[in-house]
């Protein structure tokens, strides 16, 4: 048979060959580092047949994210026979899967496994390694799978197997004593399985409700270098000197308090000069773009949601209805369905088109607690969002326009790292999404046929789409390895069907407009944070909320300090004045913890010469500058978001 491999070249293998076989075919050492392969576009284990021909890739840890996770998968099998030595009858197995990065095993356990346990627990797990057992796959009939889980005492495995569909494949994998349920895949033996580390462990509910038992879940980490271990775990202590929370409490940006509730935090005054600065940026672009800015509230009838067709696809994820006189009203987790009657409240012709309504909308969802997180992840969440009104000849030029727009504000902020997703429908999926195959397909192909003429180098994740429509997610990795989606921009055929849009052509009779879905910042409370993430803490000049700082060497020099303070809000720079009576040190040193972009401390020598002298958070001790050369520089900073 003919196997393609992925640099196109064809080669011939027997039919039979397994995946192991035909990396050994290419190379020796492709076969020592293979975790897996993909075969016709679906991951297979290294033991996989190949009966046909077929487009084959061999994955590595290194060439790929499926690599690794075969590799991770592996580990947390050894983590879970490791346990199981040591614990013996008072540990049971639930489910252990590879993750983003690494793996994790849940337990129900008699007694909570302490972290000071990890050390021998991570000893056992070398020793398993060192043995080099075996991996073997095998299969077993409904029947006979629940009788073996029975008789090793495995409930949740057997809650597992009986709900697997019929005619199902029900497959294990053994090494030494341990023989765990899996679909796999996995390595060949646990000795190519080289470093690990086990790195935290919590609590969890199985199937991840919380009306059933909690358990005790391990996260681990692995990789095949032992450096690699040391770099990850930099990596960690990095990420936590990052996180927006701690640094949202050391600069009190926000706080959350459990009075408010979960998932609710409150803005304190520097973190809401910053939401007030992004506010403002986003809102001039706009304006210069055409958007006409409404006001819509965050309460309506539960009609409107099933009008448009949220209430079928949304309202899990909605807050409860609350009934008030005859009406059932609920906070409303979007704002489409709003722009889309102010639309309606007016006739429209098309040359009034495109028609741009934008709004800083505040939206509820009903996140499950666990899953809440700071800024990033909220309750009540505050969105850049805007929906343009277009005819089907404006779809592609405006579409550029909203993936310009984009650019513009990712070039202003510095942003890099980011890729563009089209996110598509998952055509199984009859409850998440709309029912109409010919709609969606119209859309969908009119969205991939936009990018690759606006030149957007895009990849396809299907199941990502709006209910509604696909759209264009730009996906970031944040500073601290979550992959968060800012900007969106959505294609939208059905909202303006459900709502009986309309306008009026060229040819005087009445056609339906499509809807641009965007929000380039996102929600504020989203962007805000992985602006804290990214800059950790220290923002441009013209986003910080204290931008420069007046520190006075002693009390003789207050009155010049307070005459510099104003010549510099006269220009509109943010000030604060230190005339504290502390040492000048300590007062710099605050000030740099606080990571004021400008610091000017004020003494004898800078009053009598009208200078000030500068510290600068990127330059550090500049020296006496006069105040009008300061300011100019500063505001000069400021215009150009340097």
């Amino acid at each position: 048979m003919k196997i393609t491999l992925k640099d196109g070249s064809v080669m011939e293998a027997e039919k039979g060959i397994s995946v192991l076989e035909l990396a050994k075919k290419i190379s020796e050492g492709l076969a020592r580092n293979a975790t897996c392969g993909k075969v016709n576009g679906k991951v297979q284990d290294l033991r996989y047949k190949i009966n046909e021909d077929s487009e084959v890739e061999i994955l590595t840890f290194e060439n790929s994210e499926e690599g690794k996770k075969a590799y991770w998968h592996t580990t947390s099998h050894i983590m879970a026979q490791a346990i199981k030595r040591i614990y013996g009858n008072n540990i049971k197995l639930a489910i252990g899967p590879s993750i983003d990065e690494g793996f994790y095993y849940d337990f129900d356990v008699k007694e909570n496994i302490s972290s000071e346990d990890f050390e021998k627990i991570e000893a056992e797990m070398k020793k398993i390694i060192k043995e080099d057992l075996p991996i073997e796959r095998y299969t077993l009939s409904r029947e006979d799978a629940i009788k073996f889980e029975k008789e090793q005492g495995e409930e949740y495995k057997v809650e597992l197997i009986e709900e697997l569909p019929e005619g199902e494949e029900i497959s294990f994998y053994k090494q030494g004593e341990f023989t765990d349920l899996c679909a796999g895949p996995h390595l060949m033996s646990t000795g190519k399985v080289k470093a690990v580390k086990i790195l935290t462990s919590s609590g969890a509910y199985w199937r991840g409700n919380e009306k059933n038992k909690m358990l005790q879940r391990f996260y681990g980490i692995s990789f095949p270098k032992s450096s690699q271990v040391d770099e990850y775990l930099q990596k960690l202590e990095d990420a936590k000197q990052r996180d927006h929370r701690k640094i949202g409490k050391q600069l009190d940006l926000f706080m959350t308090h459990e009075l408010v509730g979960s998932g609710l935090p409150m803005y304190l005054p520097n973190g809401a000069t910053i939401r007030r600065l992004l506010e403002q940026y986003i809102l001039n672009k706009e304006v210069k773009l055409g958007y006409k800015h409404v006001y819509t509230p965050s309460l309506a009838n539960v009609a409107l949601y099933k009008t448009s067709g949220h209430w079928d696809h949304y309202k899990d994820d909605m807050f409860p209805v609350m009934k008030m006189d005859e009406e059932e009203m609920v906070l409303r987790p979007m704002n489409c369905p709003h722009h889309m009657l102010i639309y309606k409240n007016a006739m429209h012709s098309y040359r009034d088109l495109p028609i741009r309504i934008g709004e800083l909308a505040h939206d509820f969802r009903y996140e499950a607690s666990g899953s809440v997180c700071g800024l990033e992840r909220v309750r009540e969440m505050c969105q850049n969002d805007a929906h343009i009104f277009v005819t089907p000849e404006q779809i592609k030029p405006i579409f550029g326009e909203v993936v310009n727009l984009i650019l513009a504000v990712y070039k202003d902020f510095g942003f890099k790292d980011y890729t563009f997703r089209l996110s598509l429908r998952d055509k199984e999926n009859k409850e998440k999404y709309f029912d109409d195959d010919e709609m969606w397909e119209n859309a969908e192909s009119q969205l991939r046929e936009i990018l690759k003429e606006l030149n957007i180098n895009f990849y396809e994740a299907k199941g990502e789409a709006a209910f509604y429509g696909p759209k264009l997610d730009v996906q970031i990795k944040t500073a601290i390895g979550h992959d968060i989606t800012i900007s969106t921009c959505q294609l939208d055929f059905l909202l303006p069907q459900r709502f009986e849009l309309e306008y009026i052509g060229e040819d005087g009779k009445a056609h339906r407009p499509i809807v641009i879905h965007r929000a380039i910042l996102g929600t504020f409370d989203r962007f805000i944070s992985f602006l804290i993430e990214e800059t950790k803490g220290a923002f441009p000049i013209w986003l910080a909320p204290v931008q420069v700082k007046l520190l006075t060497i002693s009390d003789n020099h207050k009155e010049y300090a307070q005459k510099v303070k104003e010549k510099l809000e006269d220009k509109g720079i943010r000030v604060e004045l230190d005339a504290r009576s502390e040492k000048i040190g300590y007062k710099i040193r605050e000030a740099q913890l606080q990571k004021i972009p400008y610091m000017l401390v004020i003494g004898d020598k800078e009053k009598e010469s009208e200078t000030v002298g500068v510290r600068s958070r990127k330059e550090g001790d500049v020296g006496a500058m006069p105040i009008n050369e300061f300011l100019s520089k500063v505001v000069n900073e400021i215009e150009t978001f340097a």
